[in-house]
């Protein structure tokens, strides 16, 4: 990874949009042939839930019901009703109680992506499985130190993760700045993809379509398709985006606008750095501020490459699917007229982020992602096109049972992962989040901190990872949510 430079596009590897040999994933990028959706409303914001004195009490249910998505009535999966959920605005120190209620036909759970709390007891563990018809009561307590930045809910059930949020399961938290940012306005942009019916229900997906990682027909953005937004000329906006898809990588643009990046995931850069395009993996989030300029900008996703499965499915690298044109596809409209907004103060400058690559570790680890044909290995990972292949991290699919991964508290290791498929992965371990050190050879000048890490197709990504504060098991894995079904997933264990 080279470092990021003003005016200078910014990636966080390698990414893509790839075709499946259904040609259902992703075909139109934009409104279906059937379910006709309403295109061009004005934005509308999640309800925003703001924590007090200390504390924030939340209930969220999980259930199946008519709403609106793309300004139509549909029958989708939602928190409280509604596609995204919830914004949950927290401050670091909050104590945080959420009640999930299930009222889902299966067995769900709740994960709070990229927050460094305890994987234990009621806090971010993955392994509870809550069952239909019943609640569980999870307590989050923030440190007090904890970063400030985007962050993001969504369900961690093994076996139903793609299907939960593809269905519409999902929602935005926001950690604070301690010393407020200027701006004129503040935005809270959850990106994901679905695919509806004619009659406005989930559409069925396919096998092949697991196996490549599904992509929806339509892209929202707070579930509406190619929404509007209004600003004064000068105004300097606060957008928080979250890639909530399941695996479309998003190469954000919005030309004629300036843009200034101020952190990625849980990191923050010590000062706004400018940027022309943001690349956001699955599960990855962006800060990002746009100084508006008079005139009507679109803000767009550009076609990557996230690879194929070429010669590992005969050479027919997908099926030809449709793929968008040059220019991407529209995700929502910025129109900047009338009279120029009064200038803001700079934006203040951030702690230095703390710096590994000088730091002994204690141990080198190497994780090798792979994908082969045939059928799965065993384990509790197989199900999602198991019978066509096979999703392994070392060789082994997911299982709850087994530890596959032991850490000391406290240490601080040397991650190389490893990338042995044709295709990208994007790599989430929950709780600690990971500084890069190298990609593909290349060592990484600038400080640079994510929780969900891309891997390129036959790559490797070497990380470093203080494993401070807490222990319990929880987990890392692929973050397109079919491939970490399928059972690219493993255990590992702090203590």
């Amino acid at each position: 990874m080279q470092p990021l430079s003003r005016r200078s596009a910014l990636f966080l590897g390698g990414a893509g949009v790839v075709a499946t040999a259904t040609g259902a994933a992703g075909l139109l990028w934009g409104q279906g042939p059937g379910f006709q959706a309403a295109v061009g409303q004005e934005l509308i914001e999640p309800q925003a839930l703001h924590s007090a004195d200390g504390r924030l009490q939340v209930k969220l249910s999980a259930a199946l019901g008519q709403m609106r998505i793309a300004g139509k009535d549909a029958t989708a999966l939602s928190y409280n009703g509604s596609l995204p959920g919830p914004t949950l605005f927290l401050q670091a120190g909050d104590r945080v109680n959420v009640t999930l209620e299930n009222k889902l036909a299966d067995p769900t759970n709740l994960h709070v992506h990229g927050l460094h709390v305890s994987p234990r007891g009621n806090s971010d563990n993955v392994l509870v499985s809550i069952e239909p018809g019943t609640s569980f009561g999870y307590e989050y307590q923030l440190p007090v130190d904890h970063p400030p930045g985007v962050y993001w809910y969504h369900p961690h059930r093994h076996g139903s993760v793609a299907d939960q949020i593809f269905g519409g399961l999902y929602g935005a938290i926001i950690i604070e700045d301690s010393q407020p940012v200027p701006v004129t306005r503040e935005r809270v942009l959850v990106i994901s993809d679905i695919s509806l019916t004619e009659g406005g229900s989930i559409a069925a997906v396919s096998e092949m379509e697991k196996i490549m990682g599904r992509e929806g027909v339509m892209v929202l953005v707070n579930g509406q398709l190619s929404p509007a937004l209004t600003a004064r000329p000068g105004e300097r906006e606060r957008w928080r985006i979250i890639n909530a898809c399941n695996s479309r990588y998003l190469k954000l643009r919005l030309d004629g606008q300036h843009l200034q990046l101020l952190g990625l995931d849980s990191g923050r850069f010590q000062s706004p750095r400018d940027v022309e395009e943001v690349l956001l993996a699955p599960g990855n989030r962006a800060d990002l501020l746009v100084t508006t300029a008079i005139g009507t900008a679109i803000l767009r996703t550009l076609p990557v490459d996230r690879g194929s499965m070429g010669s590992m499915m005969g050479g027919n690298n997908g099926g030809g699917q449709s793929r968008p044109g040059p220019d991407g596809t529209v995700l929502a409209t910025l129109s900047v007229t009338g009279a120029p907004a009064v200038g803001l103060g700079p934006v203040p400058t951030q702690p230095a982020p703390r710096d590994l690559r000088a730091t002994p570790v204690s141990a080198h680890r190497e994780l090798v992602f792979a994908m082969e044909m045939g059928m799965n290995g065993g384990g509790m990972g197989g199900g999602r096109g198991s019978e066509m292949m096979s999703f392994t991290i070392d060789g082994r699919p997911f299982d709850p049972a087994r530890v596959d991964t032991t850490v000391p508290a406290g240490a601080v290791e040397e991650w190389t992962l490893r990338n042995t498929s044709p295709m990208d992965h994007p790599v989430h371990l929950h709780v600690w989040p990971m500084q890069i050190i190298e990609q593909a050879g290349r060592p990484v000048d600038s400080v640079v901190w994510q929780d969900v890490v891309n891997v390129p197709a036959r790559s490797s990504v070497r990380v470093r990872i203080a494993f401070d504060d807490f222990t319990g098991k929880t987990v890392y894995h692929c973050h397109i949510l079919d491939h970490e079904d399928s059972g690219m997933m493993g255990l590992i264990e702090v203590r």
